[in-house]
């Protein structure tokens, strides 16, 4: 009904002069994009939240379809290839959509091995060497270090279910990094002292998190 009242202002104005006219419908125009703008927007949001909804079941899934735990998946990729553990973390295998444990060991001759590990029975399901470029940084941030990759995802999971454990070998302050998921489906990431086994919330994360709530907010 108001849209049929602004044509009708619209025609009568035309018969006054046509500079009226034009401004009258240009107004119209511009509540038009305000509001496709806003449906947008609308739009964007949610499509935003329903994937993040995914996201979290998806994550769920993975955790749910594994019996084998993450120190259970090191030890086991350890007996197969010997050397060590830099990462483990349960994810899907290439396009497949199967969920494995994939743990990167760093063996004594330096060359790095990708073992997958079956997170239903703990049997390895194979092997495969990787070129990385990030050895001798690696090798320098262990160091002196005393507690293992096992060690630190132990550690982790008085936390929650550790989902992946990795070495974080930039900046000044080096140490494993775990994430975890709580029955609840709450995610958290911590830091596991390299020397310690200390095991501390992650702060940037927090602070990272923090400012994503605030842009979608926006």
């Amino acid at each position: 009904m108001k849209r049929n009242i602004v044509i009708a202002a619209v025609t009568a104005a035309a018969l006054i002069g046509g500079g009226t006219a034009t401004a009258i419908a240009t107004t119209g125009d511009d509540q038009g994009s305000a509001r496709q703008a806003a449906n947008t927007k609308l739009s964007a949001d949610g499509n935003r939240e329903d994937q993040d909804d995914r996201d979290d079941r998806d994550d769920d899934a993975k955790v749910s379809s594994s019996d084998v735990t993450a120190p259970e998946a090191i030890a086991s990729a350890l007996k197969h290839t010997s050397g060590t553990v830099v990462s483990a973390e349960l994810d899907d295998e290439d396009d497949s959509g199967k969920v494995v444990w994939n743990v990167d060991v760093l063996s004594g001759d330096n060359t790095w091995h990708s073992v997958s590990v079956d997170p239903s029975n703990g049997k390895v399901l194979g092997s495969q060497t990787d070129d990385e470029d990030d050895t001798a940084q690696v090798r320098a941030a262990l160091k002196g270090s005393s507690v293992s990759a096992e060690e630190a995802a132990k550690a982790a999971s008085g936390k929650g279910v550790v989902t992946s454990v990795g070495l974080d070998e930039d900046g000044k302050d080096k140490s494993w990094e775990a994430e975890t998921r709580t029955s609840g489906g709450a995610e958290q990431d911590w830091k596991i002292d390299l020397k310690s086994g200390k095991v501390t919330a992650d702060r940037a994360d927090a602070q990272d998190d923090d400012a994503d709530d605030a842009d979608d907010q926006d």
